[in-house]
């Protein structure tokens, strides 16, 4: 019985500690990496965007309103 509530236990202590560990790991992007990674983004937006424009001007004639 003892040890089922230690090995209970152990998962919340090792979950904080491997998550400590994570942030600890990370850094900041340097600004060409965060550039390229907007830029990413946007071309992004814009696509999805596109995309969605040309659906709606095919489903216009198509559905009538």
């Amino acid at each position: 019985m003892s040890d089922s509530l230690k090995d209970i236990a152990e998962i919340p202590q090792s979950f904080i500690k491997e998550g400590t560990h994570f942030v600890n790991r990370c850094t900041k992007p340097s600004q060409t990496e965060y550039v390229q990674l907007c830029k990413a983004v946007a071309i992004g937006f814009g696509v999805m965007g596109f995309i969605g424009y040309f659906v709606k001007l095919i489903h216009i004639p198509i559905g009538g309103a």
